[in-house]
């Protein structure tokens, strides 16, 4: 899979090398059941056309753009690890467009013609709800005219969990309430976050999200070792913290993921020891 980073700067050089594909468009953090929804369509269709399989997604998320930083996204995953999941779809090419104020206020049809058209894009598939150009004004219904019919929609329904949309907010929503063991139906596998120990503290790398505070049975894990611990999450005044209720191998030093199972309701699972080690936080 290649990776090109669009901007202002680079948009005319990858638009002279574009080859002609499908492409899935969305922010697509977290690459939940949705998300895997329009992408799986996206690449059946290239499949029939015999085309590549592209998706083009947005950084930084275009509301903390918007509101000039006031509005925080607690994003699900980092780039790396988006890389990582569209490469095991068997996507060819993933664009990252840099969203800017200008890029937000292109019109519709600009977005359409420098950024879907002049990047060789014949068929794009979204969401129902997936919005482009200018205060979100180009949608799926209007993707068809805005290309003067050069490129072909396919507008994907939505997939409900409990007859709730599977979004991007609900995960966070569960997360922020701790109800991480419910993010498998929505994700499609545990949630899971790379973090570094040093030895002494487990720190999380940028653009994940810890859950609520709270004491949660979760998986530690690198390449070559995994235990199944109990993981505590504890405000402080520089925002939240981990600690873990086992010791950490020497072996685990370093990169470490941690898979989110479920939250511990009460006390009664914790034995004295972490117990003492929980009141002492």
């Amino acid at each position: 899979m290649e990776t090109i980073y669009l901007n202002q700067d680079s948009l005319a050089y990858w638009q002279g090398k574009a080859k002609r594909s499908v492409a899935a468009l969305g922010f697509f953090d977290g690459i939940h059941k949705g998300h895997q929804e329009v992408i799986r369509t996206a690449s059946q269709i290239a499949k029939r056309k015999n085309l590549s399989l592209s998706v083009m997604s947005f950084f930084p998320h275009p509301k903390e753009v918007i509101s000039n930083g006031k509005k925080q996204v607690n994003y699900l995953m980092p780039l790396s690890e988006k890389e990582e999941r569209l490469r095991a779809l068997g996507v060819d090419t993933f664009y990252i467009v840099e969203f800017t104020k200008e890029f937000a206020s292109l019109l519709p049809a600009q977005f359409v013609a420098q950024y879907l058209l002049d990047l060789g894009i014949v068929h794009a598939v979204a969401g129902f709800d997936f919005s482009y150009g200018y205060k979100g004004t180009g949608h799926m219904g209007r993707l068809q005219k805005d290309s003067f019919g050069l490129i072909d929609v396919t507008k994907v329904k939505k997939l409900e969990f409990h007859g709730v949309k599977i979004s991007s907010t609900l995960i966070r929503e569960n997360l922020m309430k701790g109800y991480v063991e419910e993010l498998p139906s929505l994700l499609g596998r545990p949630y899971e976050v790379e973090s570094v120990w040093d030895g002494n503290a487990l720190e999380m790398l940028p653009y994940y999200t810890l859950p609520a505070p709270g004491c949660y049975e979760v998986i530690l894990k690198n390449k070559t070792e995994s235990i199944q611990t109990k993981m505590i999450v504890s405000e402080t005044v520089d925002g939240l913290s981990l600690t873990c209720l086992s010791e950490i191998s020497n072996l685990m030093t370093g990169r470490l993921s941690i898979v989110w199972l479920q939250r511990m309701i009460g006390e009664n699972h914790l034995s004295l020891s972490e117990k003492i080690s929980l009141s002492s936080l």
